[in-house]
């Protein structure tokens, strides 16, 4: 049965990589091109233990760093004392929800390319972009200017908080390329 799947999983892998070595100028074949999605993935994988405390430190660093800019924007204006996104239990449920996603999303993507870090840098670039779509619709919401440009120093704290840590303590043998 074991046999099985793995013959069928390795039919879909062939596939897959011969849909993605046509190159299309499709714009989902530039995307997976742009992201380095070759379908080719290191030898060594990380430890499912080292993504599990990556993502648990993850988790701590990322409340940590949004409490620290939350007190840096609320001395910087102190009328922001009280904004329902500054309170604790508004960003911590998002932070948690979205680092947990991230550090799901690494060890798929270390399966995915041969360049896990390159491609992984990008898309949290370009999740981090998506994410600041709410905070303009707060914007658009006549919300507090320089509330919200905390809210978006939040994002960028948090990616940059699990980008590093992740591919830092869960690391696989892959060259940046």
């Amino acid at each position: 049965m074991q046999n099985q799947l793995e013959t069928r999983l390795d039919r879909a892998l062939v596939l897959a990589r011969g849909a993605v070595e046509d190159k299309d100028d499709t714009l989902i074949g530039r995307a997976m091109e742009f992201a380095r999605i070759d379908l080719y993935p290191s030898d060594r994988q990380p430890s499912l233990l080292r993504v599990a405390v990556a993502t648990l430190i993850s988790i701590v660093g990322s409340l940590a760093a949004d409490a620290l800019i939350v007190k840096v924007a609320v001395a910087a204006v102190p009328a922001d004392k009280g904004y329902v996104h500054f309170l604790f239990s508004d960003y911590a449920k998002l932070t948690v929800i979205g680092v947990l996603i991230a550090c799901a999303a690494w060890p798929i993507v270390t399966r995915a390319t041969s360049s896990p870090r390159l491609a992984f840098f990008r898309m949290a670039i370009a999740v981090t972009i998506v994410l600041f779509l709410p905070d303009l619709y707060l914007l658009a919401q006549h919300q507090p200017f320089h509330a919200v440009f905390f809210l978006m120093l939040m994002h960028l704290a948090i990616a940059l908080v699990t980008y590093n840590l992740l591919v830092r303590l869960a690391p696989c043998d892959e060259q940046w390329t």
